[in-house]
């Protein structure tokens, strides 16, 4: 049984659809941000104000690396972790990458408040927002499937998936 790694911006569904879809296949789900929390014992932002986006992407790039190599997992990788190749090559290695996306303004709806994303914590999450998809985009081009999320429910991007990557994983 092979992975299926969901990748993509902040907000865009990869926890949400994740969850349904590793109920629908009968793998387990596992979000690479709630692992490094529970491991460390504190939030991704606690990591990034105190500790610093490097050791944050040290940590994540460790945990994609061991969870690529278990089988039946849906895994929901943060929103930057395919900016290191490394982590592109692992994820690769144990499945397939499937990016969600969404329109900026989505995105915004969805995240709402942004103190429990260290990125938006600036003064124009909007224009952060933007910044951050376009530097990314080339990164999230090297999944296997992208699905745009932005008219769509969580369980209908969970069947999509199924149905684009059926007999890919």
């Amino acid at each position: 049984m092979r992975n299926i790694t969901l990748v993509g911006f902040m907000g865009t569904g990869k926890t949400t659809a994740g969850r349904i879809l590793a109920r629908r296949l009968g793998y387990r789900f596992i979000d690479v941000d709630e692992e490094i929390e529970r491991e460390q014992g504190v939030s991704i932002s606690h990591i990034f104000s105190e500790l610093g986006e490097g050791y944050f992407r040290m940590l994540e790039r460790g945990k994609i690396n061991e969870l690529s190599r278990r089988p039946g997992l849906v895994i929901s990788a943060g929103g930057g972790a395919v900016i290191d190749e490394r982590n592109i090559e692992a994820i690769k290695t144990g499945g397939v990458i499937v990016c969600l996306t969404a329109t900026p303004d989505a995105v915004m709806k969805r995240v709402g408040n942004s103190a429990g994303r260290p990125l938006l914590n600036v003064p124009d999450p909007m224009s952060r927002i933007i910044e951050l998809m376009a530097a990314r985009e080339q990164f999230y081009r090297k999944a296997d499937f992208t699905i745009d999320t932005t008219a769509m429910t969580p369980k209908d991007v969970a069947e999509e998936i199924i149905r684009i990557t059926t007999g890919k994983i």
